[in-house]
């Protein structure tokens, strides 16, 4: 079992001088969590920090989990009720970083929270429902990615 050290990190709203610790967190989450998908797909380091900076940013609100010396442990990119991106560094995972994540997402929308995730992502699909999301429908994800992804929704009640 993992140690819980890093529990009690602070929520905060992200910070310019956070893109490099948050793209390579949120790319070793996605290796860890689907290799294969990774390896297939062959995004290089450049092209994360562009689409992080030039997508990811100006569309959401972006927070970050930070341990006691303010350094990224998780994030979640997030627009009204629609939470567009949540990871979770690999070295964390299992820790309750993700709930409180999702916690965070709640309070600023308490009635209504939806996402996708890969259908693939096994892990991401039983930590959402075990959060109490329910599957709303199957398709694909739009490009860049093109794969069977799933729509999931929370609400309150």
């Amino acid at each position: 079992m993992m140690s819980n050290n890093n529990i009690n990190g602070t929520i905060r709203a992200y910070r310019p001088g956070d893109l490099d610790a948050v793209v390579i967190l949120w790319r070793v989450s996605r290796e860890q969590s689907l290799p294969d998908f990774q390896q297939r797909k062959g995004y290089f380091f450049f092209q994360d920090i562009a689409y992080f900076r030039e997508h990811i940013l100006p569309a959401n609100d972006v927070w970050v989990l930070v341990d006691e010396k303010d350094y990224p442990l998780a994030f979640m990119a997030m627009k009204d009720d629609f939470i567009d991106q949540l990871f979770i560094h690999p070295d964390h995972w299992r820790e309750g970083l993700g709930t409180r994540l999702l916690e965070h997402a709640r309070r600023r929308s308490p009635e209504r929270l939806w996402l996708y995730t890969l259908q693939v992502n096994v892990n991401a699909r039983a930590f959402y429902e075990k959060n109490g999301f329910k599957v709303e429908e199957l398709g694909i994800s739009p490009p860049p990615e093109s794969e069977p992804d799933v729509k999931y929704a929370w609400e309150a009640g």
